[in-house]
């Protein structure tokens, strides 16, 4: 299985990206999915998941501004990102969880400012 990871980029604070993670291989909808993230010199968390394996939450401190779907057609996973500040800066990667095994994007850098 292979990800990757596409639209980050700079934008202001208050704006708005949208990142994409298609995958290819052998997936079902049943996978959970999400998204992780890693700012500049602390550790990698979670931002959010989906897939009728995990239900759909979100970290706290994005609860509200970004929204994670998925298009289990295109096997990709979205997420919408709004009211961006500069704390959101970081490398974010998209993960799935197949039987338990984690498969990793190549990270996609948002920088805020």
């Amino acid at each position: 299985v292979q990800l990757v990871e596409s639209g980050g980029g700079s934008v202001q604070a208050g704006g708005s990206l949208r990142l994409s993670c298609a995958t290819s291989g052998a997936i079902y909808s049943s996978n959970c999915m999400g998204f992780f993230r890693q700012p500049p010199g602390k550790k990698r968390e979670g931002v959010a998941r989906i897939g009728s394996d995990c239900k759909i939450n979100y970290a706290e401190s994005v609860q509200g501004r970004f929204t994670i779907s998925r298009d289990n057609a295109k096997n990709t996973v979205l997420l919408h990102m709004n009211s961006l500040t500069p704390e959101d800066t970081a490398v974010y990667y998209c993960v799935i969880d197949i039987l338990g095994d984690d498969y990793w994007g190549q990270g996609t850098q948002v920088t805020v400012s």
